[in-house]
This record gives structure tokens, sequence and C-alpha cells, in this order.
């Protein structure tokens, strides 16, 4: 059964409504999921977390948590503001994408009778199961002398742990069995070189750091040794989890900049942007991959490694592989056809904000990404996006990730998840407050035009603007919360208090004025209005 079919099924089940008798408070709607459209009835005053509640009642296992909705090119992300606000109307259609991050419990039961279990992340193959029971199994054959079976049906090496299941559980009873050995025959597939990845270098005076050309070396390894990119059902675009050469772990993450949301080649089928115009207003489809690396830039990596929130090396790339979606087809596998996009480093955790209370998160790592995000203008900051692990000292450490929506041209979506935590409302440290005091945005402008980004006006000018607002703020003692807030608009339709002091500052000079005369009145507006909110 695929996401589809599970959408589609409960709805003739349980909703019990006739058309013709709904409500004139009542509103059709069109849910959109993976190729299928459903009807749905919501309310005109239902807010977008009232909405994500009907569809998880509707489609058993969509949980609130998983799911994003998009409408005429928007996420709507405002879970407080009511869904006519983003101009939801009757007939409307709304395009849901799922976040399918659980994990499966594969038990593996042998002829002899023993059992053993693994948890195994769904996106990946039965080749990669083999390798794990060969590698943890004590006692079980290796790689090549596995079979594995499920309800009597041999599987594929190639098969996908997601797909054997079709009934939605999240736990798998497989059989192994020892192989044949006449049958263990199959295709070399490392024989021929399919695939292609080489760095993108914007600025060739620029040289990639140690621990970049490091992670792109692990990355080739992996593809040498046959082992592909693995698309992931996560996230609106195509993102691809590069293997290393044992298959065993992720090296790296590839996003590439044609299959971001609303770009041609989007693998989620999200309409194309009409106008440029990313999900996020003020973003430009095809940049999300030149943010992300201009967000490890400005976390001012140290040492090549990574800087004060922790951002994940990052850098630009031109890579080809047959895994990548191209619904056209390609000739060969050469720089004509490869894909640009930005490469990540695959960092490792026990999940992300959204799998745990934030209770437990210490509060220097919570105002890390509250001042990065705060700078960054973050457009896109929820609980799923902040990855969790523990340190060598046994604390939880905070990952923060996904950051093409990051430096937009204007500042009305940004939205922080960590507004709602209790450490948001803490003062920063001391070293924090250095940090913060040490940034400077011209040279941070200057370090992306370096790297090979002619960045726009209308990005240096948020750049200014948000450092100005977070340095202002803490002069005064401000907390996380406090400065956050007036960054983030409280529904859809209400400017932020950044926002006005943008237009006061505007309303405030001349058209022709320079850059610095507006600045300059954004400050003084900017100190009226801080100084009003200590009063």
């Amino acid at each position: 059964m695929s996401v589809a079919d599970v959408a589609l099924s409960p709805i003739h089940r349980g909703l019990g409504f006739s058309f013709a008798h709904y409500s004139v408070k009542s509103v059709l709607v069109f849910l959109r999921v993976s190729g299928s459209t459903m009807p749905m009835l919501i309310l005109d005053s239902d807010s977008i977390a009232d909405v994500k509640l009907k569809i998880q009642t509707i489609c058993n296992g969509f949980r609130v948590t998983r799911q994003k909705l998009v409408f005429c090119g928007r996420e709507l992300a405002r879970n407080a503001s009511r869904a006519k606000d983003y101009g939801v109307t009757g007939n409307s259609v709304l395009h849901l994408l799922l976040k399918l991050y659980d994990p499966l419990l594969v038990t593996v039961l042998t002829t002899c009778g023993k059992a053993f279990d693994f948890h195994v992340d769904r996106r990946r193959n039965v080749g990669y199961l083999k390798k794990r029971i060969s590698k943890e199994g004590k006692g079980f054959p290796g790689v090549d002398d596995q079979e594995i079976f499920f309800r009597g049906e041999k599987l594929h090496d190639s098969k996908v742990i997601d797909g054997i299941c079709k009934d939605g559980s999240s736990v798998i009873h497989l059989l192994l069995k020892k192989t044949v050995k006449e049958a263990l025959f199959e295709d070399d597939a490392s024989t021929g070189k399919d695939f292609l990845l080489e760095p993108l270098l914007l600025n060739p005076a620029v040289k990639l750091p140690q621990v970049i050309e490091e992670m792109i070396d692990r990355t080739v390894d992996g593809l040498n040794k046959g082992n592909p990119p693995v698309r992931s059902a996560e996230g609106t675009g195509g993102t691809y989890l590069m293997q290393d050469s044992s298959g065993l772990n992720y090296v790296s993450v590839f996003k590439p900049m044609d299959e971001e949301p609303m770009a041609v080649n989007n693998p989620q089928h999200l309409p194309l942007s009409a106008d440029g115009q990313g999900l996020k207003r003020g973003t430009r489809v095809g940049e999300g991959a030149i943010r992300e690396v201009a967000a490890y830039l400005l976390d001012h990596p140290r040492n090549g490694l990574m800087g004060f929130a922790g951002v994940p090396p990052t850098a630009m790339v031109r890579s080809f592989h047959n895994v990548y979606n191209n619904p056209k087809g390609v000739s060969s596998c050469s720089t004509k056809d490869a894909k640009v996009g930005s490469l990540q480093m695959f960092m490792k955790n026990d999940g992300s904000c959204e799998d745990i209370g934030p209770g437990a998160f210490p509060v220097e790592q919570v105002h890390k990404i509250s001042v990065f995000d705060i700078r960054m203008a973050n457009a896109d900051r929820h609980a799923g996006n902040i990855l969790t692990r523990k340190g060598e000292d046994g604390e939880t450490v905070l990952i923060p990730i996904d950051h093409g929506y990051c430096l937009p041209e204007n500042f009305e979506d940004c939205t922080f998840e960590w507004l709602y935590w209790p450490q948001a409302k803490v003062s920063f440290s001391e070293d924090t407050l250095d940090y913060i005091n040490s940034l400077d945005a011209e040279q941070d402008i200057a370090l992306l035009q370096l790297n090979g980004w002619d960045v726009p006006e209308a990005v240096s000018r948020t750049l200014r603007i948000s450092t100005m607002l977070l340095k202002k703020g803490v002069e005064r003692n401000l907390t996380p919360y406090q400065i956050g807030s007036m960054m983030c608009r409280e529904t859809v339709n209400k400017d932020s208090a950044i926002e006005e002091i943008v237009r006061e500052a505007h309303n405030s000079v001349l058209p022709a004025s320079s850059e610095a005369t507006f600045l300059e009145a954004v400050s003084m507006a900017m100190d009226r209005r801080l100084d009003e909110l200590i009063k």
C-alpha cells in the first residue's frame, strides 16, 4: 500500500459526510498527497494546527509532527494562524508532504530458531540489512551467504525496507537462511564508473578546508564501491544520503538545486514556482544550496570544523548519478548532465528535537542556535531540523541543519521553534555575549563574496539589520525570546516588530537615499522600539 493508498482508503470508511448537507461554515478543500487527491472538510475558522489534526484523524498514521502543508507555493508553517489567512478557500488544493523518519524494528529469525532485533532506517535496503546482520549478529553468515525471506518471498538486495511490510507495522519479522553457493553470482556494479562528484569552487583562490576534502573523498569512495545515494523521504525537496565505502554508514547529504521545492525536477511533485519565489517569502527557487553553504561559512567554523552554533561542514559540489531525479532522463555521466547542489556532512544523531521535550536541552545549546537564527533571519527553524546527540560529557548536543531558507530578502516568514522553549527566556552567558559582540555584518558579507556568492543587496540588508537587532538587544540585556519575538509574526497577516521598524525607516528617508542613510534610520527606529520594550 502506497502513501496515497493509506491516505485515500480511510476516507471512504470513516468520514461519514454528504457533500450536499454540510454546514455553511464548512469549506471543502482537496488534499493532494503522493500524486492522489482526496476531499476534506474544514471549518472557516480552522487554524493550520486544526487542519493537521483532522488529517491525522482521517489518515491514520499521518502524525501532526510529520506533516508539511503547502498552498500556492507557500508552506503553511504558522500553526496558530487560520487557514483562510493563507488564502485557503473552497476548492483550494493543499499539498501534503510527509516526514517519514521513524525507524523500523526488524526481527531476524534463523532457521535454527535464534532471533535478533535490529533498528533499521526505513530508507535502507535489504543489502544494507545483510551487512548489519554480518557485522552485529554473532554467529551469522557473511553477506554472500545470506538469503532473507518475508512471508515466504525471497527479498532482493535492492528491496527497500519500508516497502517490505504493506500494513504500516513498525515491526518486520524476517527469516534468514544460508545461501546456496550456485546462486551467489550478481552483476558487479563497480566495473563501470557511472557517477560524478567533485567540488565546485566559485572562487578558485579559496582553498577547501581539509574536513570538506575528506568528506568528499569518503563520499566518492562509497560511490566507487557501488553504494548508491539513498533518496530521503524527508523534506520538501530532493535529499540524498551518501554512503561510505562499507555501505554501513552515511557520510554526507546532497541536495541538488534543480530538485528544491517548486524547482523543475522536484521529486515531491510540488507545482513549479510561477514567479521564482521559494516556499518561504524572500527566498528564490534554486538558491537553497547557496544558502546552505552560506550558513556554514557565517557560523564561523574554527580550524576548518564546526563553528559557534555547530552547523555541519557544507560545500558546493557537482554530481551525477542515475538515482537522482531526472524525469526526462540523461544521456551520460558527464559534467553537462551533472547536478549542482550542496553537500553537507552527515551528523550521527539520536533523533531530532521533535522526539523529546525541550526541558532536557542545555541552555547554552539553545542559545547558540538562537543567536544563529536571529542573525541569519532563519525562515525555517522547527524542531525537526535540530538534531540531538549525547556529547562526551553525557549532555545533549543540538545540531542545526537545513538552512536553505536563511538570509531571505525580507523578514516576512521568520519562524523560530525555540521561542517556545524555557531556555529562550534565560539571559545570554558571558561567552555568548562575547561572540555576539564580535560579529560584524560587513565582514560576513565580504566573506560570502570571497567564496563566490554575489550577495543580492536585499540579502545584505537583511543580514545588516538582523545583526544590528541582535547586538542592540544584548546591549539592553534582552533574552533570546525578547529579541526573537521582534522578528517573528504572531499571525500571517500581522507584521512583526522588525518589519514595522523597516517600514518606519523607509518612510523617513528620501527614495534616493544611500544604504548608509537608510540603515541609520533603521538604527534610530530600532532604538526607540527597544527602549519602549525595556521600560
